[in-house]
C-alpha cells in the first residue's frame, strides 16, 4: 500500500530533488497523518522535527503483543501465527485516527518478508516495520523526547491513564 506521490520509493521530494522530512519515510501507507513540524532548542537552534502534539508515535512489538509469540528459531510458524483480534481492532483504530504505527520486532531482517506478509494478511495498517530489536526484554528506553511505555498483558485496548512509579535521571 505505498503512497504514490511520484517518487520512486513513496517519499515526497521537493522540486530541487531534496527530501522533505516525513513520518512516511519507510514503508508508507496513506492515512492522512500530519507532516513533521520544525522544532528549536532553548537557544533557537533547529533540532529534530516533531509530530504534532495530538499525534502519537506508536512502537508496537509483534510476537506475544499483537499475535502469537513465535520464537525466531521457528520461522516456519510465522506465516501461520494467530493474531489477536483486539490488537487488530485497536491498532487499526489508532491508524485511522491519524497516529503513526510502527511495528518493532526482535525478528531478524531475514524474516522481514514473512513478517510483512503476515501483517498484511491479518489486515494490520501501519507505516513502518523495524527489525532486529534486541531480544530478552527488560527494555529501558532513554531518549531526549517524551517516552511512554505500556506493557502488554492479556488484552489490547485503548490506553487508560493510571499513576505509576517510574525511574528517571536525577537531574533536578
Amino acid at each position: 500500500m505505498p503512497v504514490d506521490n511520484g517518487s520512486e520509493n513513496g517519499n515526497q521530494l521537493l522540486d530541487s530533488g531534496t527530501h522533505t522530512p516525513s513520518i512516511m519515510d519507510g514503508r508508507a501507507t496513506q492515512n492522512g497523518v500530519e507532516e513533521l513540524e520544525e522544532a528549536y532548542d532553548e537557544q533557537g537552534r533547529k533540532v529534530s522535527p516533531l509530530l504534532p502534539s495530538t499525534t502519537k508515535n506508536y512502537l508496537i512489538d509483534i510476537d506475544g503483543t499483537i499475535g502469537e509469540d513465535v520464537p525466531n528459531e521457528e520461522p516456519e510458524r510465522m506465516s501461520k501465527a494467530d493474531y489477536y483480534p483486539d490488537a487488530l481492532k485497536t491498532v487499526n483504530k489508532w491508524y485511522s485516527e491519524g497516529h503513526v504505527i510502527t511495528f518493532f520486532t526482535a525478528r531478524p531482517e531475514e524474516h522481514r518478508q514473512v513478517t510483512e506478509s503476515w501483517l498484511d494478511m491479518c489486515g494490520f495498517l501501519y507505516h513502518g516495520l523495524l527489525m532486529d530489536k534486541p531480544r530478552g526484554g527488560h527494555y529501558h528506553w532513554i531518549d531526549n523526547h517524551i517516552v511512554r511505555a505500556t506493557k502488554f498483558n492479556t488484552r489490547f485496548t485503548d490506553l487508560v491513564r493510571r499513576t505509576a512509579e517510574i525511574e528517571v535521571f536525577d537531574d533536578d
